[in-house]
C-alpha cells in the first residue's frame, strides 16, 4: 500500500512560504501555495521552477482546510479569520522554520529580543566564518531556512535569527544555543496590547531545550530575569551584564569586557569594539559568550569584535553632505531602537521619526528628544501622535508623506556638525514595502542630494 503524501497549505509567497514550499515540494509531499495579496516576481518564478501551485489575491478557504498541515508566513496575525478556523478544524498550524528543522540535523543557534537581533546573529555569523567552521545564516535575515535545507549544503551550524512571530509557531522545534538579548514592548498590536503575550512568545525559544542546552541573556533586563525566575528552566544559563560581575560569564570592569567560562578568560578594552553604543556593547557579548561556549579562539573573537562592519540599515552611516553626517537606521522599527540610536549620537540631531504605529509609548524617548534633537520630522501617512507627544518639547517640528521630501526638509533643517538620523521606530508598510526599501530610498535621497 502506497502512502498518502501530506498535504501542505502555505500561506504567504515571500521569502519564508516560498522557501517552505519549495522544501516541502523536494521531500515528496504534496503542497500548494496561497496568497491574500501580489507575489513579487522572483517569488513566483521560484514556485514555477519547483511546479508549485500558486493562488494570488485571495485564499480559497475550502482547499486550505482540506490540508493536513497549513505552514503560515510570519506576516499573518493568529487573530486571521482563516487561522482561526483552522485551529478550530484541529488543523496545525506551523511557522517556515519549524517545518524546516524537521529535515536538518544541524546545531541551531537562535537569537531572538526587541532589539540587535540582526546585528547579534550577523556577528555571530562572522566570528564563525572566520573560525573556519561549516554554517549558514537564516531566519528574519538574508535567504529562509526552508530554502537552505532544501539546497541541501548541509552546515554543521545555522544561525537563526528569530522573530517572535517565527517563534509563535514552534511546536518541536530546539535552539541547542537560544540567545535572549532583551524584552521591551514590541508588536503589541499583534499580542491584544499585552506585553505578557509577548513575552511568552520571545521566551518560546527556549521550550524545548534540554539541560545540556543553552540560554545566553542579558541580566540587566528586568523582564528577562523576572520570567527566568517564575520559569526556573533547566537548562545551562549564561548571563552577562555591564551592571554587575558577580556570577556573570560576561562582564565590565575597568572598561574592559572580561568573558569567564568553563575556566577561560577573555578580556579586551571596549574601545576597542568596532560597534559603539551601550546596546552594542550587549550585542558584542553574547556573540562573545557564544563563541567560548562554541570553543572559538581568543584570538579570533577578539579580531572579530574589532573588525566587524555591522549590518545595513542599523545605524549604517551613508555620507556627509556639508558637513552633515546621515545615518541610516531603518531598521529602528520600535521605540527601544530608536532610543539606543539617540543614545549613541552626540548632541545636534535632526530625526526623522514615524511610520505605523504598533501601539508605541513615546515616554522613554522625550529626556533624549529634549537633550539632543534639534528638529524632527515625522514620516508617515497618520502623525497625530508623534505631533502630539512631542510638538511642545522640539523647537522646530514638520511632517513628510515621501522619502524625499524627509531627506529635504532635514537638509534644510541641519547646519554643519549636526546628524540627520533616520530612526522611525515604527513599521514602514504606510509608505514603503519594508524598512530595507525605506533605508535603500533614503539612501538614494541623501546621495540625490
Amino acid at each position: 500500500m502506497i502512502e498518502k503524501t501530506i498535504n501542505i497549505a502555505v500561506l504567504g509567497a515571500g521569502e519564508s512560504g516560498t522557501g517552505a514550499a519549495v522544501l516541502a515540494k523536494i521531500k515528496g509531499l504534496e503542497v500548494f501555495v496561497s496568497d491574500n495579496g501580489s507575489v513579487k516576481e522572483k517569488y513566483r518564478n521560484l514556485l514555477a521552477t519547483y511546479k508549485i501551485p500558486l493562488e494570488e489575491g485571495a485564499h480559497s478557504e475550502e482547499r486550505i482546510l482540506e490540508a493536513t498541515e497549513v505552514i503560515k508566513s510570519p506576516g499573518i496575525p493568529d487573530s486571521t479569520p482563516l487561522i482561526l478556523k483552522l485551529k478550530e478544524n484541529n488543523i496545525p498550524v506551523i511557522s517556515e522554520i519549524e517545518f524546516a528543522a524537521r529535515y536538518t540535523r544541524a546545531q541551531k543557534i537562535c537569537i531572538t529580543g526587541s532589539n540587535g537581533k540582526t546585528t547579534t546573529t550577523n556577528l555571530i555569523y562572522y566570528l564563525m566564518k572566520k573560525a573556519g567552521f561549516n554554517v549558514a545564516m537564516a531566519g528574519n535575515v538574508g535567504k529562509s531556512f526552508a530554502l537552505q535545507v532544501a539546497e541541501e549544503t548541509h552546515p554543521d551550524y545555522y544561525v537563526l535569527e528569530l522573530s517572535s512571530f517565527q517563534l509563535d509557531g514552534m511546536i518541536d522545534f530546539r535552539a541547542e544555543i537560544a540567545i535572549i538579548l532583551n524584552i521591551t514592548p514590541d508588536h503589541l498590536d499583534r499580542y491584544g496590547y499585552e506585553l505578557q503575550q509577548y513575552i511568552d512568545s520571545k521566551f518560546r525559544i527556549i521550550q524545548n531545550q534540554k539541560p545540556e542546552n543553552m540560554l545566553i541573556y542579558c541580566a540587566d533586563d528586568p523582564i528577562i530575569t523576572g520570567e527566568l525566575k517564575k520559569k526556573s528552566p533547566k537548562l545551562t544559563l549564561l548571563s552577562f551584564s555591564i551592571r554587575h560581575s558577580e556570577r556573570m560569564t560576561a562582564y565590565i570592569k575597568d572598561n574592559q569586557l572580561n568573558i569567564y567560562y568553563k575556566n577561560q578568560e577573555l578580556t579586551m578594552p571596549i574601545q576597542e569594539l568596532t560597534l559603539k553604543g551601550k546596546h552594542n556593547i550587549y550585542n558584542s557579548m553574547a556573540a562573545g559568550i557564544a563563541g567560548q561556549v562554541l570553543n572559538i579562539r581568543k584570538g579570533i573573537i577578539r579580531d572579530c569584535l574589532t573588525d566587524f562592519q555591522g549590518v545595513e540599515h542599523r545605524l549604517e552611516p551613508v555620507i556627509k553632505v556639508h558637513g552633515m553626517l546621515f545615518i541610516n537606521d531603518s531598521k529602528a522599527t520600535n521605540v527601544n531602537s530608536t532610543w539606543y540610536a539617540l543614545e549613541s549620537i552626540s548632541d545636534n540631531v535632526v530625526l526623522i521619526l514615524g511610520g505605523v504605529d504598533k501601539g508605541n509609548d513615546y515616554t522613554d524617548l522625550i529626556p533624549l528628544v529634549q537633550q539632543k534633537v534639534k528638529a524632527l520630522i515625522c514620516l508617515g501617512k497618520d502623525n497625530e501622535k508623534i505631533l502630539r507627544e512631542f510638538g511642545e518639547i522640539v523647537p522646530l517640528i514638520s511632517e513628510a508623506h515621501s522619502m524625499e521630501e524627509a531627506v529635504l526638509k532635514a537638509y534644510r533643517y541641519g547646519e554643519k556638525g549636526y546628524t540627520i538620523l533616520l530612526s522611525p521606530a515604527c513599521a514602514s508598510f504606510d509608505l514603503f514595502e519594508n524598512y530595507e526599501d525605506r533605508g535603500r530610498q533614503f539612501k538614494e535621497a541623501v546621495r540625490n542630494l
